[in-house]
């Protein structure tokens, strides 16, 4: 059987702020919530699909990409991953019909807890996904920008004062315990040492945005997984949080970084 190419799960924010996922599957979207608790198994068929342009591909070059695409498509373009280098504004890109539809829109930055305080940027049309998708307990957007090129200065200007990177392990064990009080004194640093510049686009009152997840009393020892040297992942499901899959054992995957493997689910 050939599979079905993962692509990250699915998720959901309820009025009380708790976490709802769904995996993409061939029959449809299955719903996770159910499947805590009970045994699921993720099999890696052996095959890899490159999600840009569809072909079958040995190895993938950046996240779920071929090389080709790593260097020609708009979605692995370096302001992906560094928004300040995105020329959408003017009219530049590797697409120019791409960067307008996702990066000439509105982009907040954000400031975010998971098990420390870190600066983030995301399209306003991917809140609250973004902060699902980086685990984040706590969250709270503390300025709005026209186009993305922007968002990423203000990042940028605030990475001497915070991190911009999730660290898997502290954001899986990372409860919001004190978290708040650190994230409020966060974005008063943020709004009194944001640029001159930049300071017309601060959002100094925005509410902080909580979010709970399925998962709860975590095994002693996490392990992360690669699909690529652990092909068949079998055991009882213990719960989720961010884009990561926990097994009671302790073995948890990513479902993100692993786009574009095929894989068979069995429950």
């Amino acid at each position: 059987m050939d599979g079905t190419p993962l692509k990250k799960m699915l998720a959901s924010l309820d009025p009380e702020g708790r976490v709802d996922y769904s995996l993409f599957i061939k029959d449809g979207l299955l719903p996770l919530h159910d499947r805590i608790g009970s045994s699921f198994t993720l099999r890696f068929t052996g095959i890899r699909t490159c999600m840009s342009c569809g072909k079958r591909v040995k190895k993938f070059y950046g996240q779920g990409t071929c090389f080709p695409c790593l260097k020609s498509a708009p979605e692995a373009s370096p302001c992906i991953i560094r928004p300040e280098l995105c020329e959408a504004h003017l009219g530049l890109g590797r697409d120019v019909e791409w960067e307008k539809e996702h990066h000439l829109q509105e982009h907040i930055v954000y400031l975010s807890f998971t098990g420390g305080v870190k600066v983030g940027v995301t399209r306003s049309t991917q809140v609250p996904v973004r902060w699902i998708d980086q685990g984040a307990v706590l969250a709270v957007p503390i300025a709005r920008v026209p186009y993305r090129q922007l968002a990423g200065a203000i990042e940028v200007d605030l990475k001497r004062l915070f991190v911009d990177r999730t660290q898997w392990k502290a954001m899986i064990t990372a409860n919001g315990a004190g978290g708040e009080q650190l994230l409020e004194e966060a974005r008063n640093t943020a709004m009194a040492q944001t640029a001159e510049a930049l300071r017309e686009y601060l959002l100094p009152k925005e509410p902080v945005v909580r979010l709970s997840y399925p998962l709860t009393d975590l095994p002693p020892k996490l392990v992360n997984v690669q699909l690529d040297k652990l092909p068949e992942l079998e055991g009882r499901l213990h719960g989720i949080k961010g884009q990561y899959l926990v097994w009671a054992d302790g073995r948890v995957l990513n479902v993100r970084n692993h786009t574009g493997y095929h894989v068979e689910v069995g429950f």
